[in-house]
């Protein structure tokens, strides 16, 4: 990292505009291989994409997700909810993997639960 320091820097004459990304936390309500619905406090524009970075079981992994819709969904004194439902873009054959044993997992786990209470 010190070589960078001396790297020359070129001024920029006017504006030069540029974004940061900062991962946000969200609330997933539902999961799919093809997408997933999620709550979050600040709205997502449609069509925008997004790096979703997912936390399954064990294992933990990043898809491209498109946003198809969004909408207010509760609104309080303090807080607004979006829904916003996202698209996963060509996810990579390990990552529908993961998403597919979790979904199992999850799916085996609510049958054993139900299996108990009867």
């Amino acid at each position: 990292m010190e070589g960078h320091k001396r790297d020359e820097r070129v001024p920029i004459l006017g504006e030069l505009r540029a974004e940061v990304m900062v991962y946000q936390p969200v609330l997933v309500t539902d999961i799919s291989r093809t997408g997933a619905a999620v709550e979050t406090h600040f709205p997502m524009q449609i069509d925008s994409l997004h790096d979703l970075r997912l936390t399954l079981g064990d294992k933990s992994i990043v898809v491209k997700a498109r946003v198809a819709h969004s909408h207010i969904s509760d609104v309080d004194q303090v807080n607004v909810v979006y829904r916003t439902g996202l698209e996963f873009v060509q996810p990579p054959a390990l990552a529908s993997a993961v998403i597919t044993q979790f979904m199992a997992a999850l799916k085996a786990s609510r049958n054993r639960v139900q299996r108990a209470a009867t």
